[in-house]
């Protein structure tokens, strides 16, 4: 079990807090998180708690969208084959799909193309180029990549393609030779928001393309789509992406489209009240699945469907390559994290860097991120695939991964990717040097202490407090995800109610029940993959000062809070340490 650090945010304008509490009139609790996203007038408020469609920014502020639609506009006057050529993951697909179906409900000439990650890797290939010129395609719009394919962009106006790029991706020094590239990242943007996800800027083309047209509110329609790739793609909900995700997510709820119905259905959710949190982790890993293992257009055919019988039996073939990715994964885990414990010098080794030739490319990933989580260090998975290593990185809050892979650019072929990961290919004989030198990054970089996991706390909060106008505003902080993140709390002096139970399949989970003292209120937690605090909650006989979210848990169709554990220490342990 990993020690973790607790950090309470400190709140220094306690006149805004005040102030926020009564015109509101809401607690100074409430208050205080509304002030921590920066919200501190009623107006301000008001826009947070309404996101409302009109808060969506021109398509026209960002750079070469006037070119873009004007080219796009020639290419259905002339009908002339429109390829939309995208990304095997949720947002790939989602944005593939978003400007597919736009484009088609034009009568639009439109194909898709979809690269094959085991056999063509990430982004534009010449591969890839050269089957959509075969098709006749004239002109090419790149969806959530494109921004670092200088070479191939350059190859496909030798073709005699026209190129339109739609990433969100950081571009590298030069910026492709494209006719238009829409990248609100990219230098000399001045587009007011910066964390679209691919199938965001595709849907700013979408906006303006119909805004000349005149039919501005068509692409509204598929809102659904775009809130799925952004939710999945883990971009800030704030801004832009708060109004996309919340109109989105009211669509999937009130009338989701065949695709996402089938998913739902497969899935064993309901529509009505699914939240971001559950479209992250249950609906997006399906769609995922026939990327990482196979042809991920099949889930571009899915979501693009307008049958809901050939739309569930797409979600079936996701479901069974969904249940093959978790098998593996699984398999893929185990391996390195006996790898791990076998060969990582603990004191010395900042990082963890492993490669073994039969792992799987699609997975390893999100291999990646779960020694990550076990571990919490930086942390490169390779495989082996034509005579080279490729893989993923997965970094830890403190560390920007795509600075330090920079900083290693002499022993890579290729990478790309954020701060937070990354995808890169290494020469064999060049992976011994890439861990020296990647380590010694890491070692310059990260102390003894931020390789602790660290749980930021929002507000400290008592079990009196937790009353249902409270919960239902806090519900009302919805959508949740980076930059908007659930709120976490720390509750002092609680006492267990009930004898603890480990389930789920693998009793990875822990239930139980707490009491504060000097108030009659108990309320149910659950601690996903916690098993290890069992012990501690067996044996602690005085108080424990808890840190949790608050969720939400149905029963009997009525709904009732229920606490998510996010970690334990028992106060006479914390005593003593002070």
């Amino acid at each position: 079990m990993l020690q973790k650090r607790w950090n309470i945010k400190e709140i220094k304008d306690d006149l805004a807090v005040e102030t926020l509490a009564e015109s509101l009139n809401i607690s100074e609790t409430l208050a205080r998180l509304l002030v921590q996203r920066n919200i501190k007038s009623f107006n301000e408020a008001k826009l947070y708690f309404r996101p409302s469609l009109e808060y969506l920014h021109d398509p026209f502020l960002m750079d070469g969208m006037e070119t873009a639609t004007y080219r796009l506009i020639k290419a259905l006057t002339e009908n002339e084959l429109i390829t939309i050529y995208g990304d095997y993951d949720v947002d790939g697909t989602c944005a593939t799909s978003v400007l597919y179906l736009f484009l088609k409900a034009l009568d639009a000439n439109v194909g898709f193309y979809i690269p094959k990650r085991l056999t063509e890797g990430y982004g534009i290939s010449k591969q890839g180029i050269d089957q959509v010129k075969e098709r006749g395609t004239s002109l090419l719009i790149s969806v959530d990549c494109g921004i670092t394919a200088i070479e191939e962009i350059d190859y496909a106006n030798q073709l005699g393609m026209d190129v339109i790029v739609c990433d969100h991706h950081k571009p590298k020094e030069e910026i492709p030779n494209a006719l238009a590239v829409l990248d609100p990242i990219k230098p000399n943007c001045n587009y007011p928001f910066k964390y679209l996800c691919g199938a965001g800027v595709a849907f700013k083309l979408a906006q303006g393309l119909a805004e000349r047209i005149g039919k501005r509110d068509m692409p509204l329609e598929y809102l659904d789509l775009v809130a799925l790739a952004s939710a999945a793609d883990i971009v800030s909900l704030t801004d832009e992406n708060r109004v996309i995700v919340s109109e989105g997510i009211k669509q999937i709820n009130e009338s989701p489209r065949p695709a996402l119905k089938a998913l739902i259905e497969a899935s064993h959710l309901h529509p009505g009240n699914l939240s971001s949190g559950q479209i992250v982790f249950t609906i997006a890993p399906r769609i995922n699945a026939v990327g990482r293992l196979g042809d991920a257009e099949r889930a571009v055919e899915l979501l693009i469907s307008s049958d809901i019988k050939e739309a569930k039996e797409l979600a079936s073939i996701l479901e069974s390559e969904n249940y093959a990715r978790r098998k593996i994964d699984v398999d893929t885990f185990d391996a390195a994290v006996e790898l791990v414990e076998d060969t990582l010098d603990f004191e010395n080794d900042r990082a963890i860097i492993l490669h073994q030739e039969e792992w799987h490319p699609g997975v390893i990933g999100i291999v990646a991120s779960r020694l990550v989580e076990k571990y919490y260090r930086p942390t490169i998975m390779l495989t082996t695939v034509d005579g080279v290593a490729k893989g993923s990185a997965r970094s830890i809050s403190n560390f920007d991964i795509y600075e330090a892979l920079l900083q290693c650019e002499d022993y890579l072929i290729q990478f790309g990717g954020h701060r937070a990961a990354a995808g890169l290919t290494i020469e064999l004989e060049k992976l011994s040097a890439f861990k020296v030198k990647f380590n010694e990054i890491v070692r310059s970089s990260i102390n003894d202490d931020e390789l602790l996991p660290e749980i930021v706390i929002d507000s400290l909060l008592s079990f009196s407090e937790i009353t249902p106008k409270l919960l239902r505003i806090l519900d009302q902080f919805s959508p949740f995800g980076p930059g908007n993140m659930r709120p976490v709390f720390l509750s002092e002096n609680v006492k267990l109610y009930n004898t603890p139970r480990k389930v789920g399949n693998n009793q990875t989970h822990v239930l139980c029940s707490f009491k504060q003292e000097g108030c009659d209120k108990i309320f149910d937690c659950i601690g996903f993959n916690m098993s290890d605090y069992y012990d501690i909650l067996i044996n602690s006989n005085g108080d424990l000062n808890i840190v949790y979210t608050i969720d939400k848990s149905i029963r009997d169709d009525k709904s009732f809070p229920q606490f998510r554990l996010k970690d334990i220490k028992i106060k006479e342990l914390l005593k003593e340490k002070v």
